[in-house]
């Protein structure tokens, strides 16, 4: 009777052992989802940071597709100093502590009327 209670057990901790596994790797392989995200660029420092409007949560900003001078020399032509809010639509992925922006939307600049 021992030993049928015992490779039951066995058994149970394999399966929970290889399922576990397998859904890990699953997740790893899975592509991204894109997302819409809207908030607030802000550039100072060399450092491009987003806050989201809806949860006022900040990520750092990757531009893989873009050329980073152009961004600084686009961003100061538009808001005119560092560290001004520039309100975009960033059409991105969210990894990690980092938003991996695919395009982005300029929408309004703080403090300009139209």
């Amino acid at each position: 009777m021992l030993d049928v209670r015992f490779n039951i057990l066995v058994f149970l901790i394999a399966f929970i052992g290889i399922s576990c596994c397998v859904k890990t790797v699953k997740k790893e392989h899975e592509p991204e989802p894109s997302g819409i995200y809207r908030g607030w660029w802000v550039y100072g420092e060399s450092q491009h940071i987003f806050k989201d409007e809806t949860t006022l949560s900040e990520w750092t900003l990757s531009f893989p597709n873009e050329n980073l001078d152009d961004l600084v020399e686009l961003y100061l032509a538009v808001c005119e100093m560092e560290y001004f809010p520039m309100e975009c639509e960033m059409y991105a992925v969210l990894k990690q502590d980092t938003l991996i922006v695919e395009d982005f939307e300029i929408l309004y600049i703080q403090g300009c009327g139209e």
